[in-house]
């Protein structure tokens, strides 16, 4: 099965960012050290619009700047379900583990940090959603976006398998 890239274009879009995570990185040097800073930051506009970025500088405003920046430039669209996700999605990136499930409504964004970060800036009101394996941000956030990446709603199913949406759901 391929997967298409649902990309967007940032024109007119209402984008609010999300700070994941920050490092703060080391190099010695014969002078002394030297500390840069490594900002991961999420961008979506809570209407199914998301995207994440890593921006890396030598002061920590503009590493989140460029990470803004690197992160509307990877926006991708997915597809919202009253409120919740379509359905179950697990997804793995690196060492860490993400699964995905639909909840009803009023359950609120049950996830962690840097899961927690991307479901809400994408929009999702109501999911349940576990990290196994690595707690890594990186890779954690590489891993929600690839497991939002996979969903697909039931028109997009029709379409695919050329059937009509009835019998998507009556088989």
């Amino acid at each position: 099965m391929s997967l298409s890239i649902r990309k967007v274009k940032t024109t007119d879009l209402d984008l609010k960012d999300r700070l994941v995570s920050i490092n703060r990185v080391t190099k010695v040097t014969k002078g002394g050290r030297h500390f840069s800073f490594a900002a991961i930051v999420v961008v979506g506009n809570e209407n199914g619009i998301v995207g994440y970025g890593l921006g890396k500088a030598n002061e920590v405003t503009t590493a989140i700047a460029k990470g803004v920046e690197d992160a509307k430039k990877n926006l991708i669209k997915v597809p919202i379900f009253k409120g919740t996700i379509p359905h179950e999605q697990v997804s793995k990136y690196g060492g860490a583990q993400v699964f995905l499930k639909p909840a009803s409504g009023g359950t609120g964004v049950k996830a962690g940090g840097a899961m927690r970060a991307v479901l809400e800036s994408v929009g999702i009101k109501n999911v349940l959603a576990k990290s196994k394996g690595s707690s890594n941000p990186h890779n954690l956030v590489k891993a929600t976006m690839a497991a939002l990446l996979e969903l697909r709603d039931a028109y997009t199913v029709s379409n695919q398998r050329g059937i009509s949406m009835d019998k998507v759901f009556n088989g």
